[in-house]
């Protein structure tokens, strides 16, 4: 009895200890995995389908990269919620946090962060003018520490798809916030392509969401149709926007392809989910060792064109079939 109660018990110790050494090796493991996980910290200006779209498509790109959150990926995401000092106080703590890159959605989220850090790697997605807005030096070599993915459009298809849905205009409204580089910089460009076509823009500025009402009113009566860039404070309140629009039966034409299911009778713009996918390759690159310097900013040269017929009959728009044939997709 003595011999079969020593036996016993000289087996449970083995197995504990054997339990306590894999335990052991176990922790050991998922430690050292943590210490060799990337660290990437996301930022965005604001939280909108588009800039969404840009951020997971960079995720699951990384995934596809072999960067995965939770195993070998850790991500920090901050959103500034539409407020320029609000992102200067993530930029800040993004740098005293020192990741491996910091990838920033938007223009003023890139800016606020370039200000922030000069070393740090900085990739950008959903930036329409990289140069003008003083991120890089040019779009093959930036020249410091940033790079990215623009979504920087071609202006004659957007003023070609205006004249094809309203072929009498005369006027263009334009609301825009002139705080946001990206915006002025097409406003520049839209009235310079204009101009020499009899076009006038009519500017309607909005210094935050809350004034995209009052902006889009200030048009009623003086213009043919609306056009939106993807200036990001408009985009934020698009709703605004289109109850205005509704009303007033001024079409909406956005450069946002997720605004026509919010209002918009027709979009033509880049695929945000795209675009974060390319700005995911360009991280990863980063990540194994290549210097932002050394990677040309991506320019988008594929177009999406969105139609939307409800919101078309509301807005007083009759849509061309040559319009709806070249549709990427059309919503009922």
């Amino acid at each position: 009895m003595k011999k079969l109660l020593k036996t016993t018990l000289c087996a449970s110790l083995a197995a504990l200890l054997l339990s306590a050494c894999g335990d052991k090796t176990t922790n050991e493991t998922a430690d050292k995995a943590a210490d060799d996980a990337k660290r990437v910290a996301i930022t965005a200006i604001v939280e909108h389908p588009a800039l969404d779209a840009a951020r997971q498509g960079a995720l699951e790109q990384l995934a596809a990269e072999g960067f995965k959150e939770g195993e070998n990926l850790t991500v920090n995401f901050q959103s500034a919620q539409g407020n320029m000092a609000t992102a200067g106080q993530i930029a800040k703590q993004f740098v005293a946090d020192n990741p491996d890159a910091i990838y920033a959605i938007a223009t003023p989220s890139a800016q606020a962060i370039a200000a922030a850090t000069s070393t740090i790697p900085v990739v950008f997605s959903a930036v329409t003018d990289p140069v003008e807005a003083k991120l890089v030096n040019n779009l093959q070599s930036s020249g410091n520490n940033i790079t990215g993915a623009s979504d920087v459009l071609p202006y004659e298809p957007q003023i070609e798809l205006i004249r094809q849905l309203i072929p009498t205009v005369k006027n263009v409204g334009y609301v825009y916030s002139p705080g946001e580089v990206n915006s002025t910089v097409v406003l520049k460009n839209l009235k310079e392509k204009l101009a020499p076509l009899g076009i006038a823009v009519i500017e309607a500025p909005a210094q935050k969401s809350s004034d995209i009402t009052q902006a889009a009113n200030s048009l009623v009566g003086k213009v043919d149709v609306i056009y939106t860039s993807t200036d990001n404070n408009v985009i934020n309140a698009y709703e605004a926007l289109y109850q205005v629009a509704k009303q007033a039966k001024i079409p909406l034409i956005s450069a946002d392809t997720s605004t026509v299911e919010r209002g918009a009778v027709a979009a033509m713009g880049v695929n945000y989910t795209d675009l974060g996918k390319q700005a995911g390759k360009i991280i990863a690159r980063v990540l194994k060792g290549e210097k932002p310097a050394d990677i040309p900013v991506y320019i988008s040269e594929n177009l999406d064109l969105y139609i939307s017929k409800k919101h078309a009959a509301e807005q007083g728009v009759q849509l061309p079939q040559e319009v709806l044939d070249r549709a990427t997709k059309v919503i009922d």
